[in-house]
């Protein structure tokens, strides 16, 4: 049965297309189609005619958005749970594949088999300091929905006292040792941070900790239970910077290198419900007064042992080899078809999805349906633009990972950008990260498309509404699958999304239904999203020249070089990076300049083309100068000297992982030691950002 929601969202503009409206439709098809069939048969390259072509093309991609078309896409993507692996993920692969190829679209699977992770039994019991021993919940009961676990968790029972340890940082077992609570051999009880759930465990594992049960602070949903993976770094496991093919070489289990990946307690996810029931019963009196900012009712009478409560947790899973697939739709340029434009979207999702990851993969298939229909106009991009569906996200960017690992030379010498989406649509509020390039033109599309909650404004109005600028975040993190992209490839990449958090994430709650009552009801904001990935794509791919704004990155690398002299202070010399940064900056104004006379031209002869040819692969090309063969330090696969991460969670630097890497490591070493490992650092992302300045000017030494 349809949910109320599709009802009424034929009445809405941008819904179902009706008779009229596909007439008009057809009307411009043929108009267009004529008028670029006599415009491309002119002997002469017209740049006034390539533009007025690209705008009108630009403008139909607007206007076809439906709202209508992209919710009846969740509505069938999110009709069963479709975790990575499993036979009902199959079903989805199948349902995208022929969405593309009904389309019209060149379309092909690609196949992995890569090490996955499931839940075979889970327990958890306290006995409470009354004496009374209390089963505890493990699961929203919801049929079909894997049951909560942490993915590469290893099996084990482990029995201690409950201890609260915040959100599990250095900070919090400082002030746990400062209240006298001892932590070695006891069970700890975290609540869901800003640090991803396996830091968490690690960290508690180098306190002593026996096991790990997380739970997330949530006023509604108390029942639900966030699955995820606790394995450090990503890609699988067996295949570490090769793909994970048919008949491609695999480390053994038992493999160093495998094994340091996971972590050597168990772990477990938590629901606020039931978390509330073990930490209700500790005495907290004596916590620190932030600690108490939880929707949890804490008890009144330690943190841990004093009560004592205590727990048996006990978790079996498994790890096996599974297939996963891509799904790739290629629609080939005409001009520059050895030149890609990528967008993807994960697929896999660990209960229903709807917000995770598929409202993001309904936006996929609608923009799929608007270029279809732009084709029917008679366009044909300038460059390649491949659609991507990514598989096994969730086990820490598995699809996309393997993917980028296979292609590696060819990403390295003709992708253009990556553009992802993930949730698209997880609540109100704009936001974005990209590499510094593409900062401007993501002000200018954003600045084209109508803002889905306040009428007459466009979603930069209301972005940029707050403080008077755009934030637009970094790519540093490993939370998407930008994460390969932009850290190993060195390709300038851009995530979209609307709303910063929801409740039901990574819980058997995440549904159609919960969307469409509180996420995006008459899913506009997913319209919104679909047009400015649109956009992105079609600049990128139709641009004679591509719209990449080195200066920006620039700018963006001596506020680094601010931040970075505070924290330091005078203790190492930054001169180095100054300068290279001012070189980089002069190479940005001048291709700058000659991207701007190149664009004031009417016409454009065969040297001119292949001018701007060169000049387009200088500014795409820049970004790999960032990339260091040897990666960082202790974490090889991590290629990139700027954006990355740290392996210290709690760095005062979310860029330059490798100086944060050796500020941290300098605190255990003597003085001079520490500042001839952070001068190193320095120096390398100086060799990086000098080599990234060379390949702007274009020129040998």
């Amino acid at each position: 049965m349809a949910p109320p929601p599709l009802k009424q969202l034929t009445t809405l503009c941008s819904s179902k297309p009706s008779p009229v409206t596909t007439l008009l439709f057809f009307i411009i098809i043929c108009v267009l189609g004529f008028y670029t069939f006599h415009s491309s048969s002119s002997s002469s390259f017209s740049v006034t005619s390539s533009l007025r072509n690209s705008v009108r093309y630009r403008q139909f991609l607007l206007s076809s958005a439906s709202n209508y078309t992209v919710a009846s896409y969740l509505r069938s993507l999110t009709l069963h749970p479709h975790l990575a692996g499993t036979e009902p993920s199959s079903e989805t692969v199948r349902y995208v594949e022929s969405h593309f190829r009904d389309l019209g679209f060149e379309t092909h699977s690609i196949r992995y088999d890569a090490l996955l992770s499931y839940p075979k039994y889970a327990s958890l019991t306290a006995r409470l300091p009354n004496g009374s021993v209390v089963q505890i919940p493990l699961s929203e009961n919801v049929e079909g929905v894997v049951k909560p676990y942490h993915a590469y968790s290893p099996s084990g029972t482990a029995y201690g006292v409950a201890v609260f340890v915040n959100y599990g940082r250095d900070e919090d077992y400082r002030a746990l040792a400062a209240m006298g609570v001892t932590v070695a051999g006891c069970i700890a009880v975290a609540r869901k941070g800003e640090f991803p759930r396996g830091v968490v465990v690690a960290k508690a594992e180098a306190n002593g900790v026996k096991g790990v049960l997380l739970y997330a602070d949530s006023d509604g949903y108390r029942q639900g239970f966030e699955r995820g993976t606790v394995m450090r770094g990503i890609g699988d496991p067996l295949s570490p910077g090769w793909a994970a093919i048919d008949g491609a070489e695999r480390l053994n289990l038992n493999d160093s290198e495998v094994l340091r990946k996971f972590p050597k307690i168990p772990s477990m996810p938590l629901s606020a419900e039931a978390a509330e029931i073990i930490l209700s019963s500790l005495d907290t009196a004596s916590v620190p007064p932030e600690w108490r900012d939880t929707t949890i009712k804490l008890g009144t009478a330690a943190v841990g042992p004093g009560g004592p409560t205590y727990l048996n947790f006990t978790y079996q899973g498994e790890r096996k080899i599974a297939t996963i697939h891509n799904v790739l739709a290629v629609i080939k340029g005409l001009e520059e078809p050895d030149r890609f434009v990528i967008m993807g979207n994960h697929r896999d999702a660990w209960s229903f999805g709807a917000v995770d990851p598929n409202s993001g993969t309904a936006a996929l298939l609608d923009i799929a349906r608007r270029f279809a229909l732009l084709r029917k106009l008679g366009w044909s991009p300038r460059r390649t633009l491949l659609l991507c569906s990514w598989d096994a996200e969730e086990f820490g960017m598995i699809g996309s990972t393997e993917w980028v690992e296979q292609n590696i030379v060819n990403l390295g010498t003709k992708a253009v950008a990556y553009l992802n989406v993930d949730c698209a649509v997880q609540g109100p509020g704009f936001f974005s990260g990209a590499t510094p390039q593409l900062d401007d033109l993501l002000h200018e599309v954003t600045a084209q498309v109508e803002d889905p909650d306040v009428k007459g404004a466009t979603v930069y109005d209301t972005w940029t509404a707050t403080n008077g600028i755009a934030n637009i975040e970094r790519l540093g993190a490993l939370n998407s699958d930008f994460a390969a992209f932009v850290q190993h490839a060195g390709v300038p990449s851009i995530d979209v999304y609307y709303g910063r958090d929801f409740p039901v994430y990574h819980t058997a709650f995440d549904t159609y239904d919960w969307m469409a009552s509180y996420g995006d009801p008459l899913f506009h904001r997913h319209a919104a999203v679909g047009s400015i990935w649109g956009l992105l794509a079609l600049r990128l791919a139709d641009d004679l020249i591509l719209p990449f704004s080195y200066v920006s990155y620039a700018n963006q690398l001596q506020a680094y070089r601010d931040i970075l002299n505070d924290i330091l202070d005078g203790s190492v010399s930054l001169q180095p990076l100054s300068t290279s940064i001012h070189e980089f900056k002069s190479a940005a104004e001048e291709i700058e300049n000659e991207a701007k006379r190149l664009r004031e031209q009417e016409t454009f002869t065969a040297v001119a083309l292949f001018q701007t040819r060169a000049l387009n692969d200088r500014l795409m090309l820049a970004e790999r100068g960032f990339l260091d063969v040897d990666g960082l330090r202790g974490r090889t696969w991590f290629k990139h000297l700027v954006y990355g991460p740290s392996s210290d969670y709690e760095s005062a630097l979310a860029y330059f992982p490798g100086i944060a890497d050796a500020i941290s490591e300098s605190t255990k070493m003597n003085q001079s030691e520490g500042q001839g490992v952070i001068q190193h650092e320095i120096w390398r992302v100086v060799r990086a950002i000098t080599r990234a300045a060379a390949a702007l000017k274009g020129e040998l030494s």
